[in-house]
């Protein structure tokens, strides 16, 4: 039976959650596809790597992980640097699981090529490459022969490149518009029922969503890239975060909310991209929504994408609150494209 390899670079709570449906999945992955799909590298920053042609055993890399934080499995443990294992290691697919650099989309981008010069496939849930340097990683991609899916980096799992490519063909898309970054919504909403400051930060932080420093969510970095993405894979736009109009949460008050809710609207932090005389202008910033309107009653850390294009017009998708599972399933159904194709 074929063997397809997967190296896994990055293994947080995403990659483990990743892996253990691949254990859930196996069989029937076997049973539809015809190939058996095992781990043959694992890179982490601080976990250890794992490198074996042979395979890895997922259930007893996530067992330690669990008991001790670190990777046990002596005969597999490997001295090898990420970017060793990206040029050197026994693989198929590369899955770039790496933490985000906001600012540069580097490393990711350097695995990302160097998997592409030896012709393997990429599975990426990191926004940063799709924000930086996407049209240049296509043409790469393109160049190699191999498959570059990305649908996990906007909105986790959700299927909002896959909608677009697959039942959308021949539809330009004009505008993209929604509420892309959860930390900054469910602040908000926080804020407007009067919960102190450092609770909100305390609460977000025990549900794992908003890290010890926001300023990247508050500030509106993350929902900038995240904008960037969509308009460089949807409108081919050739934009990168640093071109996007940007202005975070960082200066609404609760007196700002108020005087909202007196006008009859709520604070929102919208991300907006609309192609005009042939140029995708972006914007990120906080706008009163009218409380009838679908973007005001998005809440907590659920998100939105709103699509507008010529012959579908205006069609939007919702993620209801998503969790670790969410993500994992967004490189796992990449995978399932890559078997498939």
């Amino acid at each position: 039976m074929k063997r397809v390899k997967l190296a896994l670079l990055g293994f947080g709570n995403a990659g483990q959650a990743f892996a253990r449906l691949l254990c859930e999945k196996h069989d029937k992955i076997k049973q539809k596809y015809g190939c058996e799909v095992e781990v043959t590298a694992i890179a982490t920053n601080s976990r250890g790597n794992l490198v074996s042609a042979d395979g890895i055993d997922l259930e007893k890399a996530l067992l330690d992980l669990a008991e001790s934080g670190r990777f046990k499995d002596e005969q597999s443990l490997s001295a090898m640097s990420t970017m060793e294992i990206v040029k050197n290691a026994d693989y198929d697919v590369l899955i770039e699981m790496t933490p985000l650099n906001i600012f540069t989309g580097q490393p990711a981008i350097s695995h990302i090529e160097a998997a592409f010069e030896r012709k393997k496939h990429v599975i990426t849930a990191n926004k940063g490459p799709i924000a930086w340097k996407f049209a240049e990683l296509k043409e790469a991609a393109e160049k190699a022969g191999v498959k570059f899916f990305y649908e996990t980096t906007v909105m986790d799992g959700t299927p909002v490149f896959n909608l677009v490519d697959k039942t959308l063909q021949m539809a330009e898309v004009t505008e993209v518009s929604g509420i892309l970054n959860s930390t900054t919504n469910f602040i908000l909403e926080e804020m407007a029922a009067g919960v102190p400051h450092e609770e909100i930060m305390e609460r977000g932080r025990r549900m794992g969503f908003i890290e010890a420093d926001p300023a990247m969510d508050i500030e509106g970095y993350d929902a900038a890239a995240k904008i960037t993405a969509l308009l460089n894979v949807l409108m081919d736009a050739h934009i990168t975060p640093d071109m996007v109009e940007r202005k975070g949460i960082e200066d609404i008050t609760v007196d700002d909310i108020r005087e909202a809710e007196s006008r009859g609207n709520v604070i929102k932090l919208v991300c907006r991209g609309v192609k005009e005389k042939g140029c995708v202008k972006a914007s990120v910033r906080p706008e009163e929504i009218p409380k009838g309107d679908m973007l005001a009653s998005v809440n907590s850390t659920t998100s939105v994408v709103s699509i507008t294009t010529d012959l579908m017009k205006k069609l939007s998708v919702i993620e209801h609150e998503p969790e670790i599972e969410q993500t994992a399933y967004g490189v796992f159904g990449d995978l399932l494209r890559v078997l498939g194709e």
